[in-house]
């Protein structure tokens, strides 16, 4: 399955939570709520499959992941010891395209992983321009001159806050440590991922 391309505002009335994470879906003039389409107002009691699919998908529409993506990082993050959707969570903040996002260098994840494809910027000195790359924890993210004037980063660098597992200094962010399970994606049940996938 290829990456959602549609509306998020469509798919966060759907979920019902901010999938941009800045609540603009549900700013003034978009204050529906309910799910989209002609019987969205309806409430029907979802069964657990519907339950654990809506949360893996709540996390590939925020993340921007397709369904391959996911699963390998689900298999990736199983191997590993510890609370597998902890885990989880933390390899997929861990990806480029997000860290690029979360350092305030972009407004949204789709632009981070536009500016990242393009090659605008370098991970310890290197070209990255793979979004999905898994940075190590004390990687350098470097902005490349190039585009340090552009209004776009410009604009993000103003508005955008930056997280606290990123040190960030002009155009340089360095990703200091795993962020917190209690620090991000509050409105993901880790768990029924796990489950989805272990059923």
């Amino acid at each position: 399955m290829s990456r959602y391309l549609g509306s998020m505002f469509k798919r966060s009335r759907r979920f019902g939570i901010s999938l941009l994470e800045n609540n603009k879906e549900f700013s003034k003039g978009k204050k529906r709520t309910t799910a989209p389409g002609q019987h969205g107002a309806k409430r029907v009691k979802p069964s657990d499959y519907q339950l654990h699919l809506y949360e893996k998908q709540k996390v590939r529409y925020m993340y921007g992941l397709n369904e391959r993506q996911f699963k390998n990082l689900f298999i990736s993050a199983s191997k590993k010891k510890g609370v597998t959707g902890v885990i989880l969570l933390q390899m997929i903040e861990s990806r480029l395209d997000n860290l690029v996002f979360r350092a305030g260098f972009a407004r949204t994840r789709a632009q981070a992983r536009q500016f990242v494809t393009h090659g605008h910027f370098l991970v310890n000195g290197h070209k990255a321009d793979i979004p999905s790359m898994i940075i190590p924890v004390g990687a350098k993210i470097e902005l490349k001159p190039s585009l340090e004037n552009n209004k776009e980063v410009v604009a993000a660098s103003e508005v955008m806050t930056i997280s606290p597992w990123l040190k960030r200094e002009k155009n340089t962010a360095t990703f200091t440590r795993l962020p917190e399970r209690n620090e991000f994606a509050k409105e993901i049940n880790d768990a029924l991922i796990v489950e989805y996938y272990n059923r």
